[in-house]
This record gives C-alpha cells, structure tokens and sequence, in this order.
C-alpha cells in the first residue's frame, strides 16, 4: 500500500463529512487510488460506509455515502 493512502481516505472522509459525494480527480489521489486492488478498495469501502465508482475511462473515481450502511434503526 501506498504512504500517502491515509491521507487520502482522510480527505474522502472530510469531504463526504459535508457532501454526499466525492471525485477523485486529482492525478497524485488517483495514483494512490488506483494502486489498490478492487478486493482492498471495497474493504476500505465497506469499513467506512461508502460506495465506490470506478468509471469506464479512469479520469475519476467517485466515493458516496452508503445510505444502506450508515442506516442503523433506534
């Protein structure tokens, strides 16, 4: 794994703190993004309740808050 990695789930988690989504779109998180196998990349996912899209291209990969996960009944 990447060092910068934490760093870039940090910035995911500050962003989808105040929006629902966010594109990674800058070359250097791409990179660090990228460099994750799927398998790794959905347990990163998972763990913090998001969704990921990887688009047909690879000039973005976005992160959504997973409703279905963060969902948790009184």
């Amino acid at each position: 794994m990447d060092d910068q990695l934490p760093a870039v789930i940090a910035k995911i988690a500050r962003v989808l703190a105040v929006k629902p989504e966010y594109f990674v779109t800058h070359p250097s998180e791409l990179r660090v993004v990228r460099a994750l196998s799927d398998e790794e990349l959905r347990d990163i996912t998972r763990e913090h309740g998001w969704r990921v899209v990887r688009r047909v291209g690879g000039r973005q990969i976005e992160f959504y808050n997973d409703a279905g996960v963060s969902f948790r009944p009184l």
